[in-house]
């Protein structure tokens, strides 16, 4: 029973997806892009050329036509390559990109930041104090500094 229903249900889906290598967008076939933080959306299904993200695989460049995906953000810069060519950069800490069929990319992230935003003595001092903290005894106040480091290493190289 089972397996005649996985069956029919595997045919059906194989008509729905094919998947093909990325190729560059054209005007009519352009990127789909929806960034959204937990208390602000910066894109709504706005038409890019490419977006480079920052996977904890490596980094990735989505272009149109891209095989579905979902992948897990690490700390690093989001660039944001507009049909025009024009680039915009944010710094993200973590989240979610999935990449849909019909050429849609939806990012979910954390936070983001224009790299302008930061200051790089502030993040020096930062750094020193979680890398205090790392040593620390405590095994939870020692984990959440690791986990601030990360983050805090990868933002340095940003705000230069």
């Amino acid at each position: 029973m089972f397996r005649q229903t996985f069956r029919q249900v595997a045919r059906q889906s194989s008509n729905v997806v094919r998947r093909s290598y990325a190729t560059e967008a054209s005007s009519s076939d352009a990127l789909k892009l929806s960034l959204a933080l937990p208390h602000q959306t910066l894109y709504s299904e706005s038409e890019v050329q490419q977006v480079n993200v920052p996977s904890i695989n490596g980094d990735l460049g989505i272009l149109a036509n891209h095989i579905p995906i979902v992948e897990q953000l690490r700390p690093g810069m989001l660039e944001i390559i507009s049909k025009g060519g024009e680039t915009e950069l944010y710094f993200v800490s973590g989240g979610i990109a999935t990449v849909q069929p019909g050429n849609k990319l939806t990012i979910s992230a954390i936070e983001a930041f224009k790299p302008e935003q930061f200051d790089a003595a502030e993040i020096k001092s930062l750094i020193a104090d979680a890398q205090k903290r790392a040593s620390s005894a405590d095994e939870v106040v020692a984990a959440e500094a690791t986990i601030e480091l990360e983050v805090l290493e990868v933002l340095q190289h940003v705000a230069k």
